[in-house]
């Protein structure tokens, strides 16, 4: 009974492991499929699509469509603002939201289930919806510069930042989690006269990890996918994120092979940080002890 009960693990695993690398398989397609576009003429690229020559590095290989790519825009430039505006806006948003959280499941105040309640509906509100209300808003607000005061805080960093920096995803994420912690080390804190941000800081956030990195993988994804947004309120070049740059690649006769490059080079960021992420989200489930 012992060498069938095995040889059916053996088996379940066998078959799980195969149906993972399946589905890896199938997602990977698209991003090799990219790269290796990125790397042929237009005319070799179209064709190669007819079949498995696609996905490899056959035919007339060169770099040729990245450096066409930097001369036909600013790709490191927008690579930038979208990397500064994403990584600012997931530090204050994990900050904010996070201390938001702690408020609503520890700190016992008058209303707090009907705002949490109020919070937790704007989820359900397409950001199409407010767009344009959020746009005449920021077109009045004051902004202090080198030149002084001046009213609008339109072509900036802090218009793509500041809107995104609180929602109701994530903290509705830190909600659930910081309620599965146990509630003695909390009490046990307060007896000792840990004060709340004591608390928050020494007790409640180091055993935060895996939804830390959850709520920051989020966050980053949402920030750099942005495209309504900044085109909305960003016309100088100097501030214009990835996606909104995309469009240089439209304006006159696509290359294909550029766009491909263009695509491929936005991307390393976000497969750099989600990397990143991963063995932190990993190393902080084996620091806490929870277990999957």
């Amino acid at each position: 009974m012992a060498t069938i009960s095995a040889d059916n693990h053996g088996l379940r695993l066998i078959v799980r492991y195969a149906v993972l690398t399946l589905i890896a398989i199938i997602f990977i397609f698209p991003l090799v499929f990219m790269l290796m576009s990125s790397l042929k003429p237009d005319q070799q690229l179209l064709t190669d699509t007819e079949s498995l020559r696609a996905f490899a590095p056959v035919g007339d290989v060169s770099f040729n469509n990245y450096s066409a790519a930097f001369a036909r825009a600013p790709v490191a430039l927008f690579i930038f603002n979208s990397v500064l505006v994403t990584g600012v806006t997931v530090v204050l948003s994990l900050l904010a939201c996070s201390m938001a959280a702690f408020a609503f499941v520890f700190i016992g105040w008058k209303g707090r289930d009907f705002v949490l309640t109020v919070i937790l509906a704007t989820l359900i509100v397409p950001f199409e919806t407010i767009a344009i209300p959020l746009l005449l808003i920021a077109s009045k607000l004051p902004s202090i510069g080198l030149d002084g005061i001046t009213t609008g805080w339109l072509n900036s960093y802090h218009v793509q930042i500041v809107p995104f920096i609180a929602d109701g995803l994530t903290i509705f994420l830190f909600v659930q989690y910081f309620k599965d912690l146990p509630g003695e080390l909390i009490e046990a804190a307060r007896v000792e006269g840990a004060s709340w941000p004591q608390i928050y800081r020494r007790i409640v956030m180091p055993l935060a990890g895996p939804v830390l990195a959850t709520a920051a993988i989020l966050k980053f994804l949402a920030m750099y996918n942005q495209y309504l947004w900044p085109l909305m309120v960003v016309q100088e070049e100097g501030y214009r994120p990835v996606m909104v740059g995309l469009q240089y690649f439209f304006q006159q006769n696509v290359a294909w092979g550029e766009v491909m490059a263009y695509l491929s080079m936005i991307t390393v960021p976000v497969l750099a940080f989600y990397l990143y992420l991963q063995r932190a989200f990993i190393a902080s489930i084996a620091s806490t002890g929870v277990k999957g």
